[in-house]
């Protein structure tokens, strides 16, 4: 067995991949952004003074109607999801590269709307348009570094891509932080500005930058795809050995079912699984009841009368970047499913659950404040070193190269679909004009939490280290394994269906030898 080269001297001989896969994954940045700004935005005089009202026995004396919140911040997740739910159509006709530049001329583009407008309308349309930009930006970029990788790599980039999310975030919560005390448009306009920093960067860096490879073979254009790995690889003599071994993976699954469509991801039992756990694996992040602490941490710092509400939520943000630093150190030596996604669920879980118990017991205290603020940041740890990275990455690691856009963007929709959800309702439940929950909220996700950990210990497979190519053979012959099991149970009990149950043994039988290797 060949000795494995030492992870410092592989970074060295991958620089140009691991720089262009790094530059890619700066697109979550205006994702996390968004969350950090708006987040602020409903807590500060300056933005309320314009599209909210005057409520003098308030903290703040303005306030926000749990309608405004609800589109404000769920109208860019609605964006999000209606187009990483078309990526599948999308990638057909433009390559990643080019879905990655129709994201930043969106996002600039939606920033002019809400730079200029001082009615509701102007700002939610601003928001949706936004959202379309942030689902091509999430979706796409992520495609691209799980296409362009080496196997060794996938997990430390994609870890890079939350922290960029994370990063986006503290950004945010410190600008508005700052810009909070000014009492006038400025407070907001400023904050808003920062939006045009990446698109722009990216539209420019972009073009430096090869095609996904992957992308390039399933479109037909080989020598375009050997000149990209080229550029990718540092071992050029093994690029004819991975393009052929890309090649071959396509046309594996091309015999399987010849198809490349939506309904392509559901018609085989194979590829109906893939789906099922990669859309399961995104969602994670939306069972978790991160979006409650996102979307609305500085709101619900300041009604739940919690100290300096932008200070905590710069506190929150900025270990959450910590946890992700640490965990981008691990993350290719450590398993993604129990020791990450099972422990970190949990942790979110019995975070929520505390919380709402303390509140629901000593609701205003100095000690309760404290609580809250303290398991917030465990919140975040588990969050964001755990749960976040890991999600995303089974979701793209998961399904077939045939399928990828059209599963992969239909989990990210589905995960978008989630984030939506928890922050259109969450307002109904925290604000003081409504149900005037607070941290009670946390009731509602700890099952949440708790269901999720389950379907994780039974239902997730382990995949780390493995080049996509060597996934598509251990899920399919997973499933062999599988039949081999239920068909020899056939020929125990069902004397009729003895002869159809050997010849699917006979064949299940042969794969399960390879299969047992892959699978331990």
């Amino acid at each position: 067995m060949a000795r494995q080269k030492p992870m410092n001297e592989s970074f060295r001989k991958n620089w140009k991949c691991l720089l262009a896969c790094t530059m890619i994954s700066m697109c979550p940045f205006q994702y996390g952004l968004d969350f950090g700004l708006i987040g602020g935005l409903q807590a500060m005089p300056g933005f309320l003074m314009v599209f909210g009202h005057r409520d003098p026995s308030l903290p703040l004396g303005w306030n926000l109607s749990h309608e405004r919140q609800q589109l404000i911040s769920s109208l860019m997740t609605l964006g999000a999801f209606i187009t990483s739910s078309t990526a599948g159509f999308s990638a057909v006709i433009l390559s990643r590269r080019q879905c990655i530049w129709a994201a930043s001329a969106l996002c600039i583009v939606s920033n002019i709307v809400m730079m200029t407008t001082d009615n509701m309308a102007g700002l939610y349309s601003g928001r949706l348009l936004l959202g379309f930009a942030n689902g091509y930006f999430m979706t796409f970029s992520q495609l691209y570094i799980q296409e362009s990788s080496p196997a060794r790599f996938r997990g430390f980039l994609l870890a890079g891509f939350q922290f960029w999310t994370s990063f986006g975030s503290l950004i945010g919560t410190i600008v508005d932080n700052f810009t909070a005390k000014i009492m006038g448009r400025e407070a907001y306009l400023i904050p808003l500005g920062i939006i045009y920093i990446v698109p722009v960067l990216m539209s420019i860096g972009i073009i430096f930058v090869p095609e996904s490879p992957r992308w390039l073979v399933q479109h037909g254009t080989m020598e375009k795809a050997r000149a990209s790995l080229l550029w990718l690889r540092p071992d050029k003599d093994a690029v004819d050995g991975e393009l052929a071994e890309i090649k071959a993976a396509l046309e594996a699954e091309e015999r399987m079912a010849r198809g490349v469509g939506f309904l392509d991801c559901f018609r085989n039992p194979i590829d109906r699984r893939r789906t099922i756990v990669a859309v399961a694996g995104v969602s994670t992040q939306a069972a978790s009841g991160a979006m409650f602490m996102i979307a609305y941490g500085t709101y619900f710092f300041e009604m739940a009368h919690v100290g300096n509400a932008f200070e905590n939520s710069c506190i929150l943000n900025g270990v959450g970047v910590a946890a992700i630093l640490i965990n981008q150190a691990v993350v290719t030596h450590v398993g993604r499913r129990r020791v990450f996604l099972m422990i970190g669920m949990a942790i979110c879980g019995f975070c929520q659950l505390i919380v709402a118990v303390v509140y629901d017991k000593e609701p205003g205290t100095v000690s309760t404040g404290k609580v809250i603020v303290g398991l917030g940041v465990l919140y975040i740890v588990g969050y964001n070193g755990m749960v976040s990275t890991y999600a995303w990455l089974t979701g793209g690691e998961i399904p077939s190269q045939r399928l990828r856009s059209y599963t992969f963007g239909m989990a990210a929709s589905l995960g978008f679909l989630g984030a939506w959800l928890a922050t259109f309702t969450a307002p109904y439940f925290i604000n003081p004009d409504s149900l005037d929950w607070g941290p009670r909220y946390g009731y509602i996700w700890f099952p949440s939490c708790m269901v999720t950990v389950v379907w994780i210990y039974f239902f997730l497979p382990e995949v780390k280290g493995r080049s996509l190519e060597e996934i598509d053979e251990m899920v399919s012959e997973t499933l062999f394994i599988l039949c081999f099991l239920f068909c020899c149970s056939l020929r125990r009990n069902a004397n009729g269906a003895r002869n159809s149950s050997r010849r699917i043994c006979r064949r299940a039988s042969s794969a399960s030898t390879s299969a047992s290797a892959t699978c331990t």
